[in-house]
């Protein structure tokens, strides 16, 4: 195990795993929190979770939809860097703005002005991983993404539950240090990996730079499958977001038992996502997809079906699974469809996949949860993860060569950030 480590440490440049490390410690701050919030939010404002899910959308659509927007194009533009700390900043100044604020229609403002600062540091992460590292590598760096995260969410949600349990300000102000610490470190120890354009290619203005969205927009093949896995994710985000409370309200699940059952999500990523991930090397991306879609749909569907807590830890196995057949396949057709100097655009636009489900989706399951039987919840979470999968077997037989082209026909074009001179190390 540790000489096979060894190999794939070996497989990356130094600047990759600064990059992992300091994405590790970020995500940690996140996981104490994120799955904690609905139950945060419903307990201090007194709330249910229609006025949690109208949350969600205005966090969505003023923050998410902005800042995500703006932070692809300033990626392209500016670099990945500065995005990533400017972000990092303004996830220290929301999290303690949170504990300070007691009045509910005060945390939208905060929600909708703060998150447009904080979610510019996604693209440019995800390009960055792109830079850093050649096309027939990205599988594996992806993967290895995953990996991070979800140590991050094997710790995360322990403590964060037992912490949540007496004290909700403490994970916040917790998240405050360690955005702010982890600010400092990319300031110091992580280069800029923009791609230098060519001598001829001029320099774009900020408007031309911005009208690059029409160009990634064009393209077909690229919005289709956006729009299948945004139904996908549909159904996985109500892990993070309507989970909680229901396993709460309905099933009296603590904090803390809930915090096991995203433990267990996060230790098999850890110790079984490279496997997953040599497992569909090769394999037709789309039916991979169409494969861990369904798994999703049977696993969500379980918490309508069943009350115990064993088939709760079994529906958590299944849906992992289809994560982890689901992430690195759909991460790295993502990068391979972007050119390089329009990584950080191709980035924001996929983000509509997480932006639109987290609009949408809280919302209504709140209201399906506030005013009819919430196992009906999950009903509707299995029939959308089936349209899920019957939309990428759809895209396999219109486009699927057109996929595997695409996935494998911008291999030439590799990018080693300490060997060659087209990426800016400043």
């Amino acid at each position: 195990m540790f000489a096979k480590w060894k190999i794939t440490y070996k497989k990356f440049t130094r600047h990759f795993w600064v990059l992992m490390f300091a994405s590790f410690i970020d995500m940690l701050g996140g996981a104490l929190i994120f799955p904690f919030f609905s139950l945060y939010i419903t307990q201090k404002f007194n709330v249910g979770m229609t006025q949690v899910g109208t949350m969600y959308l205005v966090w969505a659509l003023t923050s998410s939809l902005l800042g995500n927007t703006l932070g692809g194009a300033l990626a392209d533009k500016f670099g990945r860097k500065t995005n990533m700390i400017m972000g990092l900043i303004a996830s220290a100044v929301s999290a303690l703005l949170m504990v300070i604020i007691d009045d509910f229609n005060w945390f939208f403002l905060v929600i909708g002005v703060v998150g447009i600062f904080q979610d510019i540091a996604g693209p440019a992460r995800q390009a960055m991983i792109a830079d850093l590292v050649p096309e027939e590598l990205r599988p594996d760096a992806y993967g290895l993404f995953r990996i991070i995260f979800n140590l991050a969410v094997v710790f995360g949600p322990l403590i964060g539950g037992l912490v949540a349990t007496t004290n909700f300000n403490a994970l916040f102000l917790a998240d405050v240090v360690i955005s702010s610490a982890v600010a400092v470190f990319v300031f110091f120890y992580l280069p800029e990996t923009k791609p230098q354009r060519g001598e001829h290619q001029k320099e774009e203005s900020i408007g031309q730079t911005f009208k690059g969205y029409w160009q990634v927009l064009k393209d077909k093949l690229f919005m289709a499958f956006v729009v299948v896995s945004l139904l996908e994710t549909l159904v996985y985000i109500q892990m993070n977001t309507t989970l909680s409370v229901y396993l709460r309200d309905v099933h009296n699940i603590t904090p803390d038992r809930f915090g096991y059952l995203l433990s267990l999500n996060a230790i098999m990523v850890v110790f079984l996502q490279m496997l997953f991930t040599r497992m569909v090397a090769g394999k037709k991306p789309l039916l991979v997809m169409a494969f861990g879609a369904l798994l999703y749909a049977l696993g969500f569907s379980m918490f309508g079906f069943f009350g115990a807590y064993v088939f709760f830890a079994a529906a958590m196995i299944i849906i992992t699974i289809g994560e982890m057949l689901i992430a690195p396949v759909a991460q790295s057709l993502v990068a391979s469809f972007a050119p390089e100097d329009m990584r950080g655009r191709y980035m924001a636009v996929n983000g509509l996949v997480w932006i639109v489900p987290f609009a949408i989706g809280p919302l209504g399951a709140g209201l399906i949860m506030d005013h009819f039987d919430p196992r009906l919840m999950w009903f509707v979470a299995g029939i959308i993860g089936l349209v899920a999968v019957c939309g990428y077997l759809w895209l396999h037989v219109k486009a699927g060569k057109k996929f595997e082209a695409r996935q494998n026909g911008n291999r030439k074009h590799k990018l080693v950030v300490e060997t060659e001179p087209s990426v800016a190390l400043k």
